[in-house]
């Protein structure tokens, strides 16, 4: 199969979705791979080191769509990228098509297939999705942290505290992988930490993270007594395809300190705050009733290098699957596909569209 990887257009993307060593591993199972010039070069790595690799290096983005059966990128494509895709593409990148219907709508006026890294699932889990969900669930804390610093508008508060002053404190949304992760970094700093699950053995894993983590319900007084006294609220819900449930409300933030910092990485599902909306590393954040957020729809595009080498571990043995002969009917792949033939296929993705 003819395999294309173009380089990202969204705003500080820097991401490649795979990387040299897994462009060689696909030429040596008999793929012709072409990647975009420059494609590759925010994450470290030059043209020189793909052309090494087996890949045939094509100068602009037309030539890449142009050449390619399929099209393996990081990002939903964007508006400037409609007009490259065909029919007879096989589109595999994030989509998160539950929060952007023209896109949705325009992939089905294309009747290309469309298979979504966040929709693909193994026994429960999102192998895709999972390692772009612990960069930004590290990065969470990073980001609040520095938000927090006055200079940046924040509270002026260190979230771990010293002998003799409080200690941050951290509400977060939410304990799989990106909440687990934002959890662990945030008790790591001696943080007073408050995590939200659904489920007790979500709790238990949080609760065993340190004693300055508590992990609570997801009952929504609960919520709202937490968020009063967030310093750092991180937002890091998830069902797949499905658009992320608002949790706080904007009453809610209308309560918390000035100088509170809001990180909603649910975002791309639509956010699960309701005063969240999606942002770029242009522009990170803004200011609503005194509360800073910070809304950014592609937080791992920050650490592109270890952002793209952790997906391209988890994307090859897909990529592999997807472009053999029957691979869009591999039962994993398969829950994967959002649309196909001009229609959503994924249920999910179609109820939250229709709602």
């Amino acid at each position: 199969m003819r395999i294309g990887i173009p380089k990202e257009v969204k705003v500080h993307e820097g991401r490649v979705a795979l990387i040299p060593p897994a462009v060689n591993e696909l030429v040596r199972n008999g793929h012709e791979v072409f990647i975009q010039s420059t494609a590759g070069v925010a994450s470290g790595y030059s043209d020189e080191d793909y052309r090494q690799a087996g890949a045939q290096i094509v100068p602009d983005a037309a030539a890449l769509y142009g050449s390619a059966q399929m099209v393996v990128k990081v990002k939903e494509p964007v508006a400037s990228e409609y007009g490259l895709l065909r029919q007879d593409h096989v589109l595999f990148s994030y989509l998160h098509l539950a929060a952007t219907p023209r896109l949705a709508q325009v992939l089905m006026e294309k009747g290309l297939t469309a298979v979504a890294f966040e929709t693909v699932e193994v026994n429960g889990k999102l192998p895709l999705l999972a390692p772009m969900s612990d960069i930004a669930g590290r990065l969470s804390v990073h980001i609040g942290t520095t938000l927090l610093h006055g200079p940046a508008g924040g509270r002026g508060v260190m979230l771990g505290g010293l002998p003799s002053t409080e200690r941050g404190h951290v509400v977060i949304l939410g304990a799989g992988v990106a909440g687990g992760n934002a959890a662990a970094v945030a008790a790591a700093l001696g943080a007073q930490v408050t995590v939200f699950a659904p489920h007790r053995e979500e709790m238990e894993r949080m609760h065993a993270l340190g004693p300055n983590v508590t992990a609570l319900p997801s009952y929504a007084p609960l919520i709202a007594e937490a968020v009063c006294s967030a310093d750092l609220l991180i937002g890091a819900v998830l069902i797949p395809g499905a658009k992320a449930p608002k949790l706080v409300t904007a009453e809610m933030v209308r309560r918390m300190q000035p100088g509170s910092v809001i990180i909603d990485i649910s975002v791309d599902q639509g956010g699960c705050i309701e005063t969240t909306r999606p942002t770029d590393y242009d522009h990170p954040t803004y200011v609503q009733d005194g509360v800073v957020h910070f809304g950014v729809t592609n937080m791992p595009g920050a650490v592109p290098r270890t952002a793209s080498q952790a997906l391209s571990t988890a994307l090859t043995p897909c990529v592999l699957h997807l472009a053999t002969e029957g691979g869009l009917q591999d039962p994993v792949l398969a829950k994967g596909v959002n649309v196909a033939g001009g229609k959503i296929v994924h249920p999910a993705v179609a109820t939250a569209l229709a709602g």
